[in-house]
């Protein structure tokens, strides 16, 4: 028989009610009810949220599950959108409307990043959300789009992208004030999906220049250097979304040229991916939950064949389980 000490680094506690914050795998004594209880995730679901205002594809996205936002594209490139949980509210305009651009943070302190201004030039300009206003900050060091972006407005990461010269392989990372050019990928990417902090990252997905259709293949950044980890199971660019950290992280939606739209979902145990339920609608190139987790997600927006206005929720809850000890 395992030894729970052993695994899970401490002894069984004891609650008078259910443990007050319960983590799938977690068990706890229940005094009031005499039980020894157990946390374990059921299957996970998506369900319609409201719709976005505007039906856009090419976003930037920020947030969480229950105060999200969705910004630029190419339908209309300066729109801002706040998500409550329930509805979508326009907000104030990004300084420089583009579309293919990247985005991460949350709803009050957000980053929109680099893409694709008006004529299609490659832009390095940099915009920071402070839950009022945007403001213009320290541009990249390089003009690009389709990039995989990862972070809070204080401390974020930036790997690949499509530049002037093609798909690329480097990697920025921002401090706050600047941008500082930092290891670069194993593999040229983009249009990939970036998941977890500046220092504990994966970038996954996405297309390079000897693979225009798309990659199966997921990167692991330690804050130092990148690693190949175990492939997705399904090979795709033009990232929906994105939630979770590198332990415990998320991706939706996607594109494969020649198969088509993608509805489907993966979620990292930190070892392995694992497909999951499909989002109701099949998208690209929109909007997740960059802030969010793999028990609360957001998808939104993208491209269905054409310009989409949806909003889907993913809840994976905690559920408990009990035996009793007489």
């Amino acid at each position: 028989m395992s030894d729970y000490k052993a695994i899970k680094g401490r002894t069984i506690q004891t609650f008078s009610g259910d443990h007050p914050n319960a983590a799938s795998g977690d068990v706890w004594y229940n005094s009031t009810l005499g039980q020894i209880r157990s946390a374990k995730k059921p299957a996970g679901a998506w369900a319609s949220g409201g719709n976005l205002n505007s039906a856009r594809d090419k976003t930037a996205s920020a947030g969480t599950q229950t105060a999200g936002m969705i910004f630029g594209g190419e339908n209309p490139k300066t729109a801002v959108e706040q998500y409550d949980g329930s509805s979508w509210t326009e907000i104030a305009d990004l300084g420089t409307g583009r579309y293919m651009l990247s985005g991460t943070g949350t709803q009050t302190a957000a980053l929109a990043i680099a893409g694709l201004a008006d004529g299609g030039s490659y832009s390095n300009t940099h915009e920071s959300w402070n839950g009022t206003s945007w403001t213009e900050v320290a541009d990249l060091n390089a003009v690009r789009a389709n990039v995989g972006a990862i972070g809070v407005t204080t401390a974020a990461l930036f790997a690949g992208g499509d530049s002037p010269g093609g798909v690329v392989d480097s990697v920025e990372s921002w401090n706050g004030a600047s941008w500082t050019e930092v290891a670069d990928l194993n593999v040229a990417r983009a249009s990939g999906g970036g998941i977890g902090i500046q220092t504990s990252a994966i970038t996954v997905g996405g297309n390079n220049p000897g693979n225009a259709e798309a990659l199966e293949m997921a990167e692991e950044w330690d804050g130092t250097s990148w690693t190949e980890i175990a492939n997705v199971n399904h090979e795709r660019k033009q990232i929906l979304g994105t939630s979770g950290l590198s332990s415990n992280g998320m991706f939706f939606g996607g594109h494969k040229p020649g198969v088509g739209v993608f509805n489907n979902t993966e979620v990292w145990d930190g070892s392995s991916w694992t497909e999951v339920a499909n989002l109701a609608t099949a998208r690209n190139d929109g909007g997740g939950s960059p802030a969010g987790t793999t028990s609360l997600a957001l998808a939104a927006g993208g491209n269905s064949g054409s310009d989409s206005n949806a909003t889907e929720e993913w809840t994976h809850a905690v559920a408990t389980s009990s035996w009793d000890t007489t």
